[in-house]
């Protein structure tokens, strides 16, 4: 039975370091799982005071939508300030709104968060992972998913270096198993 997987991206960088990775990961689902980038650039800034049936804007519906069509979702993300970047928190606040509509509910999640530098986005990780306790996604644990020094195991055609494969591997696998107990 096929499975769709929503891939979330926290950086909107044409370049970003945190898409190469997610796109060498996506390359090692099986093959009856359906991936796809679940784009959120285009959202407008979470407001309740135009969430109402009347108003609502059609790319908050469209987005939900395409949560409630995935069967998990994949967040890879850079760390901005100790934390995620505002556009992936307004992409989160979208999808789990209206209350009583959260269209995140229940989707088995994976965090892989990305960063040039040593400490591998691990503020990003957590924070990340804050938001997705309350929304109720069930979350990877292990293995736990940090890159640091990204800038070193990608290519100039954004692939990763061998030894990062076998890394990346072990992720999505753990990541298949638990989106297949769902």
């Amino acid at each position: 039975m096929s499975k769709k997987i929503a891939v979330v991206v926290g950086s909107l960088r044409k370049g970003s370091y945190s898409k190469q990775i997610a796109k060498n990961m996506m390359k090692l689902f099986p093959s009856d799982y359906e991936l796809e980038f679940l784009e959120f650039g285009n959202l407008p800034l979470y407001s309740e005071d135009i969430d109402t049936p009347e108003t609502v804007p059609a790319e908050y519906t469209a987005f939900r939508d395409q949560i409630k069509a995935a069967d998990g979702v994949l967040f890879v993300t850079p760390e901005y300030n100790r934390s995620i970047p505002g556009g992936l928190k307004n992409a989160i606040d979208v999808g789990s709104r209206p209350y009583g509509e959260n269209a995140w509910n229940n989707k088995p999640a994976a965090v892989v968060s990305v960063s040039p530098g040593a400490i591998s986005g691990f503020g990003a990780n957590h924070a990340l992972r804050q938001s997705l306790v309350f929304l109720n996604m069930p979350t990877l644990q292990q293995p736990e998913a940090y890159i640091g020094n990204v800038t070193k195991i990608l290519d100039e055609d954004g692939n990763v270096a061998e030894g990062t494969v076998g890394f990346l591997q072990s992720i999505v696998d753990a990541y298949v198993g638990l989106v297949n107990r769902y």
